[in-house]
């Protein structure tokens, strides 16, 4: 039988069983090939993912000597169960002192608002009464001054009949000496001289008449000067009592002022009141939401201070996965689309959806961000936090907690 030169004896290549052999691996090489391309390229994950969650600090509000803690670490609770009760005395002797002061102000507000009206009134009518006053004091002034006109009249009057009775009196007086020396001589009747003597007696008496009437009247117009100046007096005095009852309005605006006051001081004090009522409730500190409680930092006995940590509950109903993507598998990935969670913890896969893509990369969040200067810059791909809601009503046991590792694998399509 003749040998085949081309067929290497070592390796048998020419053999048809073996060449179709190394053509079926080839063929199977490439469609591996073909079908991990096709698999992956749909899909997007990350080893750099771990769940996230809120973490609620529980904090004193108020300070004060803690009687109990009624929680350990790792306890569940319900939304307002009792943790820690802190010494309510102190804060309920300041909540009875600021009730105390709430009562007074109000008090004192009841006792200033009756003051306005009150006020009004009394102002309204003392401007009433001064202006009547006052107009009775200018009748009362104009009447003296006619009086004062009247026996200036009636002076000017007795002065002329004065000065005519006078001059009457100095005639027949004259009259009466003639006569004398005439009834000498008998050159007139005694009939005569006793005429001219009983006229110059009437005269003389008229003129006595007429100063007594000047004298009257001269104190007639004394006296309704000195009524005059008295009227005159009421009247600047009337005046005066109207200036001061026309500041009755801004007595009334005292008053309402006063009223605005008190008012202010018990809103004042009912705010006092209020805050060392929260006070006295700040005293039971109670858990805001449900979780697992952790961190636990307070004992029975304990003197805390406002502000001071005590717990951390973390709520377990509502986590998440912080996955951190290169930002060169961004390109293709949504808010909405499909993930499969797998959680290094359990052998079990959960599902979610992609939720929303941070607005910047990692380490633009972090405390100090990384610097490349200029002259020795190395470009280093970026990590960009991606959010992954899980579905609803997977984890019904609270197997999940916050900073377990998982690899999500996010599906493009």
């Amino acid at each position: 039988m003749a040998r085949n030169e081309n067929v290497s004896p070592k390796t048998g290549v020419g053999r048809p069983a073996v060449r179709i052999g190394l053509i079926l691996l080839v063929v199977a090489v490439l469609a591996a090939v073909c079908f991990a391309w096709l698999y992956f390229a749909d899909r997007e994950s990350t080893d750099d993912a771990q769940i996230d969650g809120h973490i609620v600090p529980v904090a004193s509000r108020v300070g004060g000597t803690v009687l109990a803690v009624n929680v350990d670490d790792n306890q569940y609770v319900e939304a307002g169960t009792i943790l820690v009760q802190i010494d309510p005395k102190d804060y309920q002797v300041a909540l009875a002192l600021q009730e105390a002061n709430l009562a007074d102000a109000r008090a004192s507000l009841q006792a200033a608002r009756p003051g306005v009206p009150i006020t009004s009134t009394t102002a309204a009518s003392q401007v009433a009464s001064a202006r009547a006053n006052l107009e009775r004091s200018q009748a009362g002034a104009i009447a003296a001054a006619g009086e004062v006109d009247t026996a200036r009249a009636r002076f000017t009057t007795a002065q002329a009949r004065l000065r005519e009775a006078a001059a009457s009196h100095v005639r027949l007086t004259q009259d009466l000496e003639r006569m004398k020396q005439l009834i000498v001589k008998d050159e007139v009747s005694q009939q005569q001289y006793d005429a001219a003597v009983a006229l110059e007696a009437g005269a003389r008496a008229s003129e006595d008449a007429a100063k007594s009437e000047v004298s009257a009247a001269e104190h007639g117009v004394a006296v309704a000067e000195s009524r005059l100046v008295q009227a005159n007096r009421l009247v600047e005095q009337a005046r005066a009592d109207v200036s001061a009852a026309e500041t009755g309005p801004d007595q009334v605006a005292v008053t309402q002022a006063k009223v605005a006051a008190a008012e202010a001081k018990v809103k004042l004090a009912e705010a006092a009141v209020e805050q060392a009522r929260l006070n006295l409730q700040y005293t039971t500190i109670k858990s805001v939401t449900s979780g697992v409680v952790g961190k636990k930092s307070v004992e029975p006995g304990q003197i805390v201070q406002p502000g001071q940590p005590l717990f951390a509950i973390v709520p377990l109903e509502d986590i998440w996965v912080t996955a951190n993507f290169k930002e060169t598998e961004l390109r293709r990935m949504r808010p909405g689309q499909r993930v499969r969670i797998s959680v290094d913890a359990y052998a079990r896969k959960y599902w979610g959806r992609v939720e929303s893509i941070a607005a910047a990369t990692g380490t633009r969040f972090s405390l100090l961000p990384p610097e490349n200067a200029t002259g020795n810059y190395v470009k280093v791909v970026q990590r960009v936090p991606v959010k992954i809601v899980f579905d609803k009503g997977q984890d019904p046991d609270h197997l999940l907690r916050p900073g377990m590792s998982v690899v999500p694998v996010v599906y493009l399509k």
